[in-house]
């Protein structure tokens, strides 16, 4: 596959680079080097996104050419799509031009992926996406410069959470190895990452954590971020990158929620729903349920309704776990 994948690449007129909305580490730091990697087959791309980078990702280099305009698009006649595991995970607002694509390449690493596109290379093994283009890169026989090693190696020490989750392998070390090798700084990429909280982000911490909820068995805890706790706070929709695992820290907790209402504005009644497990709970099979996906140990999904709603049917959960 991996091979089939580098031969279209380099035969594409231009390529489409994207990854999921509202971008994690591993989403920003896959997408950054992929673009890249583009670059060096000396074939046009146009790297998207069609959320703001976090801007704790902000420091990476090549971060500022990453488009928010979808017609950046239109010229394309190869996607890449970067760990989505549903095809609907890249936004609605590019969702129809990139499905009439000649050429669909969905790269992933989520178990639950649904194998879309017309190239679907998903290996569930694989510690992050990341780890994937590294691969890509090394099967390319293309120069790992820097610029690329600063990307992956943040978006394998976020998917890994700091090497602490279970999906942490023997080969995410010796990559991450050589990319500090290469001149990445881990205290620099951790500084930026996890080193500096906003005042807004603290504010807002302090209320979802006052508005934490355990299921009467104590298996599970639920944590809601609204609208207005944003507001109220000054804080932005990056802000809550994280807060999850207050919740899932608590002692006997099996399961941690974190509903969050609609944070980006977009649509109504909307909310996206984060899951976490001690590891005894399989949440991608419990995201699967509602049209989401994930790990085993981390998984989510997003919909229409209230909060009220979504916190009722997670705590119901407690009877199964």
């Amino acid at each position: 596959m991996i091979d089939k994948i580098i031969t279209t690449l380099k035969a594409s007129r231009k390529v489409f680079v994207a990854s999921h909305v509202r971008p994690d580490g591993d989403a920003v730091g896959a997408l950054l080097a992929m673009g890249q990697v583009v670059n060096a087959m000396d074939v046009p791309v146009a790297v998207y996104n069609e959320s703001p980078i976090p801007a704790v990702y902000r420091f990476l280099p090549g971060v500022d050419h990453v488009s928010h305009d979808p017609a950046v698009c239109d010229d394309c006649d190869t996607a890449v799509i970067l760990d989505c595991g549903s095809f609907d995970r890249v936004g609605d607002a590019v969702l129809a031009k990139v499905y009439a694509m000649p050429m669909i390449i969905n790269i992933d690493h989520h178990v639950t992926n649904k194998r879309y596109g017309h190239l679907p290379w998903v290996a569930a093994a694989a510690c992050s996406t990341s780890e994937l283009v590294y691969d890509l890169i090394e099967a390319a026989g293309i120069e790992l410069k820097p610029q690329m090693a600063w990307a992956l190696y943040t978006g394998i020490l976020t998917d890994t959470g700091s090497f602490r989750f279970s999906n942490t392998n023997q080969k995410a070390f010796a990559i991450c190895e050589r990319l500090v090798g290469l001149g990445v700084d881990p205290s620099e990429v951790s500084r930026h990452v996890y080193g500096r909280y906003s005042m807004g982000r603290i504010k807002l911490l302090n209320l979802a954590l006052d508005a934490i909820e355990i299921s009467a068995n104590g298996k599970i805890s639920v944590m809601v971020l609204t609208r207005q706790m944003l507001n109220k706070t000054g804080a932005r929709p990056e802000d809550a990158e994280g807060l999850i695992n207050y919740a899932r820290r608590i002692e006997d907790v099996r399961l941690a929620a974190l509903i969050q209402e609609d944070l980006n504005g977009n649509g109504i009644g909307g909310f996206q729903v984060s899951l976490r497990s001690n590891g005894q709970v399989d949440v991608a099979a419990i995201a699967t349920r509602y049209g989401g996906g994930g790990h085993p140990d981390a998984a989510g999904f997003s919909g229409k309704g209230t909060i009220a709603d979504i916190k009722a049917q997670i705590m119901a959960l407690a009877a199964e776990i």
